[in-house]
């Protein structure tokens, strides 16, 4: 990498669900000979495609996308396995003279870039299996009360239904004997190229935002997306998986379990997401240096905004 190119923004876009980020991205890499990176814990999947709300070859315009469809269902991918690889591609895409873009809504994703987590033992799937049961018997909630007495300082840092990585948090304290909050201090340095990350976050109306999030889970399902976890279980990936456990899918599984009835998961299914995309606007408001910009990625007024920024100030040459 040049001096100067060492010295030029990376640039995220992230937000809610639902709120364009994909097609700001694409715009973006565009005009910019940009490259993208998914930062998407979903799409990191093959093989699920309808609720992922993945750009298609075509609405992706000739601009490529890395870390995208390259993961096993059957596989519970992490935010650490996934900062280490876009590190690699962050610095391959900046080698070859054109700009890397980080697009998705995976706030973890991020933190885990610009935070490297401490080396964390494998995952023991009995343990998972065990917590899982537990989480399905008794809500996610009560998980949370058992991280609070075995790990109070983690637990204080998440939100009681935010089960996977509560059930992290509490793996990783039973398997090692100490708190994850114990261990942090043994966390790598960032890479160069995190400390150089700009965060640009979409912030659309709410009810607009919601309309998008019902008005998408409907053509999802009308899609056939009941069908498409049908043959994912069949192929023998586990209903508990991360990729089957994503808003989204997860009611689906209920409904193909006897658990719930259709229109009953479709309606659940909606009000995950929306409850989903607040917590990520709440998350992306407590991460620091994000630059805030009102309305939807697709909106061409908010893309106009969004390179007036880029191009204004010399913002890409560091000075």
């Amino acid at each position: 990498m040049s001096e100067d190119q060492s010295l030029k923004p990376v640039i995220a876009v992230v937000g809610p669900t639902a709120s364009g980020k994909s097609t700001l991205g694409i715009e973006l890499a565009l005009r910019l000979n940009g490259e993208i990176i998914n930062c998407d814990s979903v799409q990191v999947y093959r093989e699920i495609q309808i609720a992922t709300a993945k750009p298609s070859l075509e609405e992706r315009r000739g601009v490529p996308h890395h870390l995208i469809d390259f993961v096993s269902p059957g596989v519970n991918y992490t935010a650490g396995q996934w900062a280490r690889e876009a590190t690699k591609k962050i610095a391959d895409i900046e080698a070859r003279g054109r700009r890397p873009l980080l697009v998705g809504g995976t706030g973890l994703y991020l933190r885990a870039l610009r935070q490297p987590f401490f080396p964390s033992p494998p995952t023991d799937e009995n343990l998972r299996r065990r917590l899982t049961s537990i989480r399905e018997t008794h809500g996610p909630e009560h998980l949370y009360r058992i991280l609070e007495r075995l790990d109070a300082e983690t637990a204080e840092g998440l939100y009681p239904r935010d089960w996977p990585r509560i059930q992290r948090a509490l793996e990783v304290r039973l398997q090692t004997g100490r708190p994850m909050s114990a261990q942090k201090g043994i966390r790598p340095e960032p890479p160069e190229s995190a400390c150089r990350l700009n965060i640009f976050a979409l912030n659309p109306s709410r009810s607009e935002l919601y309309e998008r999030i019902n008005k998408r889970t409907e053509a999802h399902f009308a899609a056939g997306l009941v069908e498409e976890v049908r043959q994912l279980l069949a192929q023998g990936v586990p209903p508990n998986s991360n990729a089957l456990g994503a808003h989204g899918y997860r009611r689906v599984v209920e409904y193909l379990e006897g658990r719930r009835d259709l229109p009953s998961a479709i309606a659940q299914t909606k009000l995950d997401i929306r409850h989903y995309a607040k917590r990520q606007l709440t998350w992306f408001r407590h991460e620091p240096g994000v630059q805030w910009f009102a309305g939807f990625g697709d909106d061409q007024a908010v893309q106009d905004r969004v390179l007036r920024v880029l191009t204004s100030d010399s913002f890409f040459t560091g000075q």
